[in-house]
């Protein structure tokens, strides 16, 4: 069931969102050479606690992190560890989310790690902006295939692909609700969008081909040819003139 979020709900998913935003700028900081996985999993769980809030993806599931460190091949839902040292010119997707006095936030980032391939940071570039192409189409009134298709056709007109396994949701008092948000599709089809509805849109985009596979801890999906993979996701509320973007 898609919920229509009133003025005080909003209020307090804002909130939530901007501790998530805070979280990824303060991450970014921390995105070195001879860094792991698990020190930014751990920064990001003091931030999230300092300001009263509790991570959501932290045992979602059985999910063991507080974020997801998904590198390079790694599409999402990578496990934070003590292993996983970053390199100069990986590419690492953080996606994260808060959940304060009982409401949820959702955002992801991909960042270059040191200095990175013209391609990676290509790939990166075209994520981001792809998120927004979409956004361009978001407003009460239209069809949610209007802002998945121009998602797709901005991603594809670039050499890339979309991730067609995972797609983005509805977010408020759970962290996935109705309705899913694919990044791909036909314009003019699907649901029918209005002001209040909160949506967790997150463009995954491969370098190569779209298939995915998981790896065998059940929980990292990695791209099934090895290609790099990136990530951009915000929380964004439809409003009757058009969006709000809360996590940015």
């Amino acid at each position: 069931m898609i919920t229509i979020k009133s003025a005080k709900q909003v209020e307090k998913m804002r909130a939530s969102a901007k501790i998530t935003k805070e979280t990824l700028e303060l991450l970014e900081k921390h995105i070195k050479p001879g860094v792991t996985t698990a020190q930014l999993d751990k920064i990001a769980y003091d931030y999230i606690i300092s300001k009263g809030a509790r991570p959501n993806f932290l045992n979602y599931n059985g999910f063991p992190g507080t974020i997801c460190a998904s590198v390079n091949d790694e599409v999402v839902h990578g496990i934070p560890n003590k292993r996983a040292v970053l390199k100069e010119g990986d590419i690492i997707s953080v996606d994260m989310g808060a959940v304060l006095d009982g409401w949820h936030s959702d955002a992801a980032r991909t960042f270059g790690v040191g200095k990175i391939s013209a391609q990676a940071q290509d790939l990166i570039d075209v994520t981001k902006e792809s998120f927004f192409e979409g956004l361009k189409y978001l407003k009460h009134g239209a069809k949610l295939g209007d802002v998945s298709s121009a998602i797709q056709k901005y991603v594809e007109s670039h050499g890339y692909s979309v991730v067609r396994d995972l797609v983005g949701h509805g977010i408020g008092t759970h962290l996935h609700e109705d309705p899913s948000v694919p990044n791909f599709g036909s314009a003019g089809k699907g649901v029918k969008l209005a002001a209040g509805m909160m949506l967790a849109i997150e463009p995954m985009v491969n370098a190569g081909h779209y298939k995915v596979c998981v790896l065998d801890d059940d929980w990292t999906v990695v791209t099934e040819d090895g290609s790099l993979s990136a990530h951009y996701e915000n929380t964004v509320l439809i409003t009757k003139d058009g969006y709000e973007i809360l996590t940015l």
